[in-house]
């Protein structure tokens, strides 16, 4: 049972147009770069993704919106991309925001086969409009559909070829809930290791969620938005 592939193009050569695909990521941080370099060579189109931003100017997802290959972003965050909010302005994407409990609950009631659920989040706003309303206890409550995606693509820290998966830190974000929501998750990996060296008590994702598991290269690993604080004598 190897799942290893040989290079993140390998991994998703058969993700066609018009796709749906869940990213994992927190801003900058845990984001599969080589699968997301990957499907820019691709140049598959039309694409559906989940994910809870959009990276930034031409980096990240960002990428896959220079070249045009998304079609619509189910997300929480337009974020520090000025690409996506002038598509999303222009009309040339369109973007469905949630809020981000609402988001990342609706990813894990896919994983878990809930296909819905109640949540105060919303309620007297435009989330609202066209949902579903129940009042529980005296409080307004929307109905939310959970949220599953044909491929998931992750990134971990560490793997083996069996697909068991440790995140690293912020990286445990999105990534783990995503691996468990799709019919196909490919994870991508700083560091790949022998059977047996995981300790399983660490392991946030076992192999059974895992499809395809490649070795990445190369990380920038960027900081969103890089602040630094003034010297004294600046302040004084």
């Amino acid at each position: 049972m190897n799942k290893l592939f040989p290079s993140a193009d390998a991994a998703v050569a058969d993700i066609p147009d018009g796709a749906s695909i869940m990213v994992g990521g927190f801003g900058l941080c845990g984001i599969p770069e080589n699968l997301i370099d990957a499907l820019c060579r691709k140049g598959v189109k039309n694409l559906t993704v989940i994910s809870n931003n959009a990276g930034v100017d031409h980096f990240g997802l960002g990428k896959l919106l220079d070249t045009g290959q998304i079609r619509k972003l189910i997300g929480t965050y337009v974020g520090e991309n000025r690409v996506l909010e002038d598509l999303v302005l222009r009309g040339a994407i369109e973007m469905e925001l949630n809020p981000q409990g609402t988001f990342a609950e609706r990813i894990r009631a896919g994983g878990a086969g809930i296909p819905a659920f109640y949540t105060p989040a919303g309620v007297g706003t435009v989330v609202a409009e066209g949902k579903e309303q129940r009042e529980f206890d005296g409080r307004r409550y929307l109905l939310e559909r959970a949220l599953r995606a044909d491929f998931a693509l992750v990134k971990a820290w560490k793997g083996d070829r069996w697909g068991n998966l440790i995140y690293r830190k912020t990286a445990r974000n999105f990534n783990p809930v995503m691996a468990t929501a799709a019919r196909v998750t490919i994870a991508e990996v700083e560091e790949l290791v022998d059977l047996g060296e995981l300790d399983p008590n660490c392991v946030a994702t076992p192999g059974i969620y895992v499809k395809r598991i490649v070795r990445g290269t190369g990380y920038e690993k960027r900081i969103e938005k890089r602040t630094v604080r003034r010297p004294p004598s600046a302040s004084s």
